[in-house]
């Protein structure tokens, strides 16, 4: 395929010369794309608005980013539904606890929106579920489900319906995984987290690699047996970011058959956002002669810490100069097709977990404006449709089916 440059950091851009397009002629593809093509996000934040706020999801919110009638109106077919431990649980040790409360909260709210939605474990489920006509929920943990990583707790989770596990607690490390911004302790994974990647391999679950420090995404894929995942964020030949993934973790979940999601916000993919914000002035923090001590909270008052920031939503206004289109998202998604290949590459956006989102998607409601943004790109229909789900789709069926 003859393949021009492309400026990844603004301005014009041609992909495919044998499909050019522009805005005009991109409806000369299959104009209702998004709606006949199965479309699933590997990243979407559920539970927290619901655990905290008391709220149903099958509700439409004034605010936020997803609620049920939006994601239909996007014409979302299946997500990994993200349930979502935060970093104020862990000091005192109340990860395990809130990990499975959340699950249980999210098992209620999907059997209470069952005319809307359903669980499924497997890719054969998500299809069979389609097929009634309804959205379907592949359940997600983001954050430490235990710090130690016991294995009977990850067992237990199983059997409750999880199917996917993000391994570092959040942009902490753990007891057996380096995150991308925590302390260096293992290398990358110790042998307990080798132990964890052969028991999610063992029970069919799906590991999910974001978050972690390029040691441990390197040995995770070395040593699983199954694909692993990237579910949410951008790539650092974009944006130089630790959080983003680098060209060579991104080669070996590749050459695993594993999938990298490209997250919505301006932090991972607008390297002009990323400039701004580092320009900024830092507030130095005030010294004091003494050190304050450290009061160990309860798990009632660390709700009401983590419920002030809802809805995990960015809240800072972006200059215009600085405020990316799906455009810059597209370009992004080319650089990992050229990178690794259009198998390998799709969308986790990370609704409701704080992405300063492109200026054409407020919500989920808007997720048609990346079909659109791909089709200008002149990408064929099967390229897109592989994007916007059926590689996640692949994934789950060969770790979630293979017996």
């Amino acid at each position: 395929m003859d393949l021009t440059p492309l400026n990844y950091f603004g301005g014009n851009f041609l992909v495919n010369k044998e499909s050019p397009a522009s805005p005009a002629s991109a409806y000369l593809t299959d104009p209702d794309l998004h709606k006949n093509a199965f479309v699933m996000d590997g990243h979407i934040h559920m539970m927290s608005r619901q655990l905290l706020q008391g709220l149903d999801m099958g509700q439409r919110y004034p605010d936020g980013h997803v609620d049920l009638p939006r994601a239909v109106q996007g014409g979302l077919d299946a997500f990994f539904f993200s349930v979502y431990t935060p970093e104020p649980y862990y000091e005192t040790r109340q990860e395990v606890k809130n990990t499975f409360r959340v699950v249980e909260l999210a098992l209620a709210q999907i059997e209470k929106n069952s005319k809307v939605i359903e669980l499924a474990c497997t890719a054969s489920e998500i299809e069979e579920i389609n097929r009634r006509g309804k959205m379907a929920a592949f359940l997600d943990l983001e954050g430490g489900f235990d710090l130690d990583g016991d294995l009977n707790l990850l067992r237990a989770l199983y059997r409750l319906g999880l199917r996917s596990l993000q391994l570092t607690a959040h942009n902490e490390t753990n007891g057996f995984i380096d995150s991308c911004y925590g302390k260096k302790l293992w290398g990358g994974l110790n042998e307990h987290g080798r132990s964890v990647v052969r028991e999610m391999n063992r029970l069919g679950i799906v590991i999910n690699v974001a978050h972690a420090s390029d040691d441990a995404i390197i040995q995770a894929a070395e040593t699983s047996h199954d694909p692993i995942i990237y579910s949410h964020g951008g790539f650092r030949g974009i944006v130089n970011n630790p959080r983003c993934i680098s060209d060579e973790c991104a080669k070996a979940i590749a050459a695993k058959g594993g999938v990298i999601g490209i997250q919505f916000g301006s932090s991972f993919n607008n390297p002009k956002y990323a400039q701004w914000v580092a320009s900024k002035p830092k507030v130095k923090a005030i010294e004091t002669s003494s050190p304050k001590e450290t009061k160990l909270l309860s798990i009632k008052e660390i709700d009401l810490q983590v419920a002030i920031d809802l809805p995990f939503v960015h809240k800072e206004v972006i200059p215009d100069e600085y405020w990316m289109g799906v455009d810059q998202l597209a370009r992004v998604i080319d650089y990992g097709i050229r990178l690794v290949g259009e198998d390998h590459v799709a969308l986790g956006s990370d609704f409701d977990g704080g992405p300063p989102l492109p200026r054409q998607i407020r919500d989920v409601s808007d997720y048609p404006q990346m079909t659109l943004a791909m089709q200008e790109l002149g990408y064929s229909d099967d390229r897109i449709r592989k994007i916007l789900g059926l590689n996640w789709l692949r994934v789950i069926r060969q770790v979630t089916e293979r017996n």
